[in-house]
């Protein structure tokens, strides 16, 4: 909805139109815009579905971003605050686009609960479930997981569990006499 690897700027106009013809024509109940290639702004995404919500409408709009340049929370949020209340995300910001060349992965659905939590937004998804879910996942496929919030909390657990191990008491020393301790 922003912009093409092929052609570059999407037109907001052929947009709205495609979104008016899916909607009112053939029947979509729900409309995904897409930045496929995650190159949309806050201002742009603002542009684009205030553009759309003149079309179809709000609760018809969904919105897909890709992390590609860092701006798929941001987008998000001010598709919240322009009353779009659907948006996709990927466990671990897994999946890309193959046939868009340099986009990266969808945004991380870690990063995105955390910041529904911090509006007070109640999603039903347990965070520390979903981390673990990442984890497993990025584990499992040999990737890094691409969620900031995961990998924040997973090092802030690592540098806790060194610290508690660091100021632990030494172990008990073993008798010398017997190499096995018993």
């Amino acid at each position: 909805m922003f912009g093409c690897p092929f052609e570059g700027q999407t037109d907001k106009q052929v947009v709205a139109e495609i979104a008016h013809k899916l909607y009112h024509e053939l029947g979509c109940y729900e409309i995904s815009l897409g930045d496929t290639i995650g190159v949309a702004t806050p201002g742009s995404t603002a542009e684009v579905l205030e553009h759309v919500k003149k079309h179809i409408p709000v609760d018809a709009i969904a919105v897909h971003f890709h992390n590609t340049y860092g701006q798929a929370l941001a987008n998000i949020l001010t598709s919240l605050q322009l009353g779009i209340s659907v948006c996709d995300s990927s466990v671990a910001g897994l999946g890309g686009c193959p046939y868009a060349p340099g986009a990266t992965g969808n945004v991380a659905t870690e990063d995105v609960v955390y910041m529904l939590n911090g509006l007070n937004i109640e999603t039903g998804v347990d965070l520390e479930s979903l981390i673990e879910t990442g984890t497993f996942i990025s584990d499992f496929l040999g990737r890094p997981s691409r969620s900031s919030v995961s990998n924040a909390i997973l090092n802030t657990r690592k540098r806790q569990q060194a610290k508690q191990q660091s100021s632990s008491p030494p172990p008990k020393s073993c008798d010398s006499k017997k190499p096995w301790g018993g």
